[in-house]
C-alpha cells in the first residue's frame, strides 16, 4: 500500500470543495476518542483497528488497538478543516509545504473493505527494503508492499509513506506478483513484454 501524496504546497480550488482523505495526527492514545468526536461532528472518519490480547492483573483480555498509532483518517473538503481541527485530541492534518496532503481514495477504500472482510492485519515497523510485490487477488488487490516469509507463511508489509507507518497482512503465495526492481512492473508482465519484443 504505497500511499503517495499529491504535494503542491497550495490548497487548490477543487480540494476546497471536493471531499478527500487526509491523515490527522492525534495526541498519544487518543485515537478512539478523536474518532468519536469527529463522528459527533458528522465528519467522515476511518480508524483502522486490530484485535490483540493484553494481559493484566485480572487476566487476559481482548482489546482493539489502532493499526496506525497516533493517526485517524478523515474525509473532508478543506473548507471544513477547522471543524476537524477543533476536535479535542486532534493536533493537525499531515501537511507538506504548508498544505494538507490528500491520500489516494481507492487505497483507503481498499483497506477499509479488506478489514471489514476480516483480513488479518497488525502494526509493523516501517519497512522500505525488500522484495516488492503487488497483491493480485482478494480484498487487497492492487496494493503494493514488501513480501516477508515467516515460518512457511507469506506476509506483505504495506506502508503509508506520508506518516512513515507500516502494517503487515497475511496473504496466500499465489495472490502476489513480484515487481521488477527497476520498472515497478509485475515480473510476469515484464517477461511477456520482453518475449513479444523478441518475437516481433
Amino acid at each position: 500500500m504505497k500511499l503517495n501524496t499529491e504535494v503542491n504546497g497550495v490548497e487548490s480550488g477543487s480540494s476546497l470543495w471536493t471531499p478527500r482523505w487526509y491523515a490527522a495526527y492525534t495526541s498519544a492514545r487518543h485515537e478512539k476518542r478523536v474518532a468519536e468526536h469527529l463522528r459527533q461532528r458528522e465528519v467522515e472518519c476511518f480508524l483502522p483497528l486490530y484485535e490483540t490480547i493484553h494481559r493484566w492483573n485480572n487476566g487476559r483480555h481482548r482489546v482493539q488497538l489502532p493499526l496506525f498509532p497516533g493517526y485517524v483518517f478523515v474525509r473532508i473538503c478543506l473548507r471544513d478543516k477547522l471543524r476537524v481541527l477543533q476536535a479535542p485530541g486532534l493536533a493537525q492534518l499531515v501537511s507538506f509545504n504548508g498544505a494538507p496532503a490528500p491520500l489516494p481514495e481507492t487505497e483507503i477504500d481498499t483497506l477499509r473493505n479488506a478489514l471489514s472482510a476480516g483480513v488479518f492485519a497488525q502494526p509493523y515497523r516501517y519497512l522500505t527494503v525488500g522484495s516488492r510485490v503487488e497483491i493480485c487477488r482478494g480484498p487487497l488487490q492492487g496494493l503494493r508492499g514488501i513480501l516477508l516469509r515467516h515460518q512457511g507463511q507469506f506476509r506483505v508489509v504495506l506502508s503509508v509513506e506520508m506518516i512513515l507507518r507500516s502494517i503487515i497482512v497475511e496473504i496466500d503465495a499465489g495472490d502476489v506478483l513480484t515487481l521488477d526492481r527497476r520498472s515497478g512492473i509485475p515480473a510476469t508482465a515484464l517477461e511477456n513484454a520482453q518475449r513479444d519484443t523478441l518475437c516481433a
